[in-house]
């Protein structure tokens, strides 16, 4: 599924986050320490091989809704951008943090100049995060953001499974909708 908003295209895909080659930066959803975890985090370590540990360590810790950035090592990508979720029911407001996450990530991109990113469903896994309130403050971030972008014309939204897909399609369309 593709839209156009303010010349910015958002894409929504089912796949593998480290699989975007043509992508300038994946979006990993990193734990405090930038670790490798299980999940996306664990995924994204994996492809991008031990020095991604090395370069992330000293940036660590981070907190809900802060956003780093390293570079992407054996990715094919050229960055990373480290997003640390709420937990669901601890972190508060999660609602807030969450939204922090998506726009400190989408402003450490535009600050480098990059044209493209992917997302995961951030916080939505082990973190607890329910789908469709995560689905719809993901995207409503990306739609704030298009008529303010300044490098950004990619947004892609990778996700794990069909029924993460579909949800935030079903969020989306209701969004360009109202």
């Amino acid at each position: 599924m593709t839209h156009q908003v303010a010349g910015l295209t958002i894409e929504l895909v089912q796949g593998d986050i480290t699989n975007q080659p043509d992508i300038d930066a994946v979006v990993n959803a990193a734990n405090a320490q930038l670790r490798t975890g299980g999940g996306v985090a664990g995924a994204i370590h994996q492809a991008a091989g031990p020095s991604l540990a090395e370069e992330t360590r000293p940036m660590a810790p981070i907190q809900p809704g802060e956003a780093v950035i390293s570079g992407g090592h054996d990715l094919q990508n050229d960055h990373v951008i480290h997003v640390l979720g709420p937990v669901y029911g601890r972190d508060e407001p999660s609602g807030k943090l969450l939204r922090a996450g998506y726009d400190n990530a989408m402003k450490l991109a535009e600050e480098i100049g990059l044209s493209s990113i992917a997302f995961p469903a951030i916080s939505t896994g082990a973190f607890g995060f329910p789908l469709e309130p995560a689905a719809r403050i993901a995207l409503q971030a990306v739609l704030d953001h298009a008529p303010e972008r300044s490098s950004l014309s990619l947004v892609r939204f990778v996700l794990f499974d069909e029924n993460t897909l579909k949800v935030h399609r079903s969020v989306l369309s209701e969004l360009m909708e109202s």
